[in-house]
């Protein structure tokens, strides 16, 4: 069924009608002999029925004519997510997944992010990696599938053999400063003790707590550290030790569980609009009507 998004613009023809009556313009009288002439010609072709279609055509178009094909509903109020990983030379280690104990550290790391990010329908996510120096990755976006192609391109050493994990958190946080989410969070994935980055902790919670940005931090390790203990503690996060793949699994569903997307759903209507037609019989009628009242 046809319907008009701006019916309003109808209203408009009531003012075209008062100044067709009422703002003529006044020209100079001169008498015809053969007056009864020019009638005939003029009725030849009415010009002012002409006139007042060209009106409502170009109406037609300003109403804008649509019809509704259906309604969508898309989920709002999602989390900005950025995921920093650790692809420094000791993510070459084997025998953290124990049901391949050959695979390497990175490869099971970046299947399970994978699997996180799947989950994530409903957020914007950016991934930023780190070594010897720091690299986004991906910025914030609801496009799935390139992060999770650009995570299969990232490899171990893409960024330095080092650990600047201090750093790639001050990345991360400013990824996330400007965003408008109600929820922003941080989820850190490292190997190791930081061995490469300039900004101190002290920054790093300054700046979280700024933007009030959450930060989670995972080590794979059999050991503490307390500095990131610190931090997620600091930032209302939380810290994770991972000894082995299967507690990893359970770490991000932790993380999946503890940060839930809203259920707000938005409601798009997708329309299909026809003002082209009226626009262009409208613009037709009106070089006809040029060339009739030039030509009698």
């Amino acid at each position: 069924m046809f319907e008009f998004e701006y019916p309003y613009v109808f209203s408009l023809i009531f003012i075209f009608i008062f100044c067709e009556y009422y703002c003529k313009e006044k020209s100079a009288t001169f008498y015809f002999p053969q007056s009864n002439m020019l009638e005939k010609s003029s009725s030849f072709f009415n010009l002012k029925i002409l006139k007042y279609l060209i009106l409502v055509l170009a109406l037609l178009a300003l109403a804008s004519p649509i019809k509704k094909l259906n309604t969508v509903f898309i989920k709002n109020d999602g989390i900005d997510i950025v995921l920093s990983l650790d692809t420094s030379y000791s993510m070459k280690q084997r025998g953290f997944n124990l049901n391949n104990p050959n695979e390497n550290r990175w490869n099971v790391i970046s299947s399970i992010v994978k699997d996180f990010i799947q989950k994530r329908l409903n957020d914007n996510i950016a991934l930023v990696v780190f070594g010897s120096s720091v690299m986004t990755a991906s910025p914030l976006s609801f496009d799935k599938n390139a992060q999770m192609d650009i995570l299969s391109y990232l490899d171990i050493g893409i960024v330095g053999n080092k650990t600047a994990m201090f750093d790639s958190l001050a990345s991360a946080i400013n990824i996330l400063k400007s965003s408008k989410s109600k929820s922003k969070i941080i989820v850190l994935l490292s190997d190791g003790e930081d061995t490469a980055s300039k900004i101190p902790i002290s920054i790093i919670i300054k700046l979280a707590k700024k933007y009030k940005i959450k930060i989670y931090t995972i080590l794979i390790s059999n050991y503490k550290i307390p500095a990131l203990e610190h931090i997620s503690k600091q930032s209302m996060g939380k810290s994770y030790l991972a000894t082995n793949s299967l507690i990893l699994e359970k770490i991000y569903e932790d993380i999946n569980y503890l940060e839930k997307s809203s259920l707000n759903k938005n409601k798009i209507v997708l329309k299909e609009y026809y003002y082209f037609y009226p626009l262009f019989f409208s613009i037709l009628m009106l070089f006809f009507f040029l060339i009739i009242k030039n030509r009698f």
